[in-house]
């Protein structure tokens, strides 16, 4: 779990529909916008959020998945909204040997989401 982290886009709407579906399995939501900054929540409340910045800047956020099935979907949500792959779902022994993670890069490349 996270407390909150944000991620810098160029292309606010983009970005926004990106992670909106994306982040969906995981049960997050657009909670909240204000200018050219979103805020997205689950259950447990706000802890993601975008800002529109330029340059963008790289992030790199790791959002806690109960489990591989949760993993998974996350991972074909994010492909399907325009994400690119930077390694799929499956165990990082070299992490732990129980770790099981997708990469994903958003839709402009600038941040990388993990999801262990």
């Amino acid at each position: 779990m996270i407390d909150h982290a944000a991620v810098n886009v160029s292309d606010f709407e983009a970005a926004k529909s990106f992670y909106s579906k994306a982040l969906e399995p995981l049960g997050y939501s657009v909670a909240m916008e204000a200018g050219e900054f979103a805020g997205f929540a689950d259950s447990s409340g706000f802890s993601f959020g975008m800002f529109r910045r330029d340059p963008a800047g790289g992030a790199h956020v790791a959002f806690k998945c109960d489990d591989h099935a949760m993993v998974d979907a996350f991972y074909e949500a994010a492909m399907a909204a325009g994400g690119t792959e930077n390694g799929p779902p499956g165990i990082r022994a070299h992490y732990h040997e129980n770790y099981y993670g997708a990469f994903v890069h958003d839709a402009e490349r600038s941040s990388s989401l993990v999801i262990p």
